[in-house]
């Protein structure tokens, strides 16, 4: 409910005339602002299998902590030539807009290890099994300490054929851990991908060249130019 909507609620059980600030004073005195909500799937999720894999991985991150091992959280996310909508300062009475013109989706797949890197694979079209085993191939190679990456339950995360790898990464260090379903607060890298959309990226339209240019240039120059806390909450 809005303050007007709690207001109008007030008055009709005979409350005491206030003004509508009044309302909104009351509510910061008791600890409310007024923020946007967010959809949730915590009410579909299994709490305890949630609890457990909380432990489990602040185990990992201990160790990754002391350099025994690397972790990663992995994830995929799409980004599109017409950006998404956000707050921008805009001259009373006017709307700021950006040209709604679509164009070719850009994927990216990646990596966030403990170890400050970014492990990354930009492609367009359908993520598949063949491009996971791809990543995780060069991945395997690449690190000398036992590897272990966070995932979610993806089709393609769990495919037959990526199944039939994880004998052959576990002898080179690498190790996939799946989390329960509906826990994405669970991967770290949910938070890379709201901080580069939303706050690394210039609200604009973008043609396809430019949005590759553009997310080339974060990828690139990440823990210098653009950083993020790895162990942050």
């Amino acid at each position: 409910m809005t303050a007007v909507d709690i207001l109008k609620e007030h008055l009709e059980h005979k409350g005491e005339p206030v003004h509508v600030a009044t309302v909104r004073t009351m509510l910061k005195t008791n600890g409310r602002t007024w923020k946007r909500t967010r959809h949730s799937l915590k009410a579909k999720r299994n709490a305890f299998a949630f609890g457990v894999a909380t432990q489990e991985i602040e185990a990992l991150l201990a160790q990754a902590a002391t350099g025994d091992i690397v972790v990663g959280y992995l994830d995929e996310t799409g980004l599109a030539c017409m950006h998404p909508n956000r707050s921008a300062w805009t001259q009373i009475g006017c709307q700021h807009l950006i040209p709604a013109v679509r164009g070719t989706r850009l994927n990216v797949l990646a990596s966030l290890m403990s170890s400050g890197e970014l492990e990354d694979k930009m492609f367009t079209g359908s993520a598949t099994s063949n491009i996971l085993i791809e990543f995780l191939d060069e991945i395997a190679e690449k690190y000398d300490k036992p590897v272990t990456l966070i995932l979610d339950n993806a089709s393609f995360h769990k495919s037959k054929e990526v199944k039939q790898k994880e004998i052959e990464w576990a002898q080179k260090g690498l190790t996939l851990k799946f989390l329960p379903t509906y826990s994405p607060e669970l991967n770290r890298i949910e938070k890379l991908w709201h901080t580069l959309k939303h706050s690394w990226m210039e609200a604009k339209h973008r043609t396809f060249d430019v949005l590759v240019n553009d997310v080339t240039h974060i990828l690139e120059n990440f823990g210098t130019k653009f950083k993020f806390n790895f162990y942050a909450k």
